[in-house]
């Protein structure tokens, strides 16, 4: 009896690790999102030494980072200037969510709500998307998710002009 106990005891440390580590992975995730980035001026290079910085190393998310005004990025997406795309397991949606608006908040304030640009669309398990003026003309999207069980967070930045393109 006295292991069975014990065996059940160690399975539920073992079970609580896990959910503190995964909760841990998506704190990192949502916390190297918004403090990473928002910032322009930088390289995919530049921004996973920055991620890595506020997170475990290796990140623990998968990151998509491209910025067209500095180095070259997928001609797929010819409207979209530069991205930042963080994306990690299970649904933390609403704490990214709560974390994004806060940040957008933060001074300096990242912009103000506009229509949806129609670059943009919310796709299948879209928790929040939402267009943001920017200065000189810019416009940036943010969108938070789920997709296939993983939480992702995503900003966009279209450039002055875009509409044209």
């Amino acid at each position: 009896m006295r292991r069975i106990v014990f065996s059940l005891l160690a399975a539920l440390g073992m079970l609580a690790t896990g959910v503190a580590q995964a909760g841990n992975s998506a704190d990192e995730a949502i916390a190297a999102f918004n403090g990473v980035c928002f910032k322009a001026g930088q390289t995919a290079d530049a921004a996973r030494v920055r991620m890595e910085a506020r997170a475990s190393s290796p990140l623990p998310f998968e990151l998509i980072f491209w910025d067209r005004t500095l180095e070259p990025g997928p001609a797929a997406f010819a409207k979209i200037e530069r991205r930042c795309q963080v994306t990690f397991a299970g649904d933390h949606t609403e704490r990214a969510v709560d974390a994004l608006r806060v940040q957008m908040a933060t001074p300096p304030v990242f912009g103000f709500a506009i229509d949806l640009p129609d670059t943009h669309t919310a796709e299948t398990g879209t928790t929040l998307i939402e267009g943001r003026e920017l200065l000189r003309g810019r416009v940036a999207v943010v969108h938070v998710g789920l997709r296939d069980g993983q939480t992702f967070m995503a900003v966009d930045r279209l450039p002055s002009g875009w509409e044209d393109r």
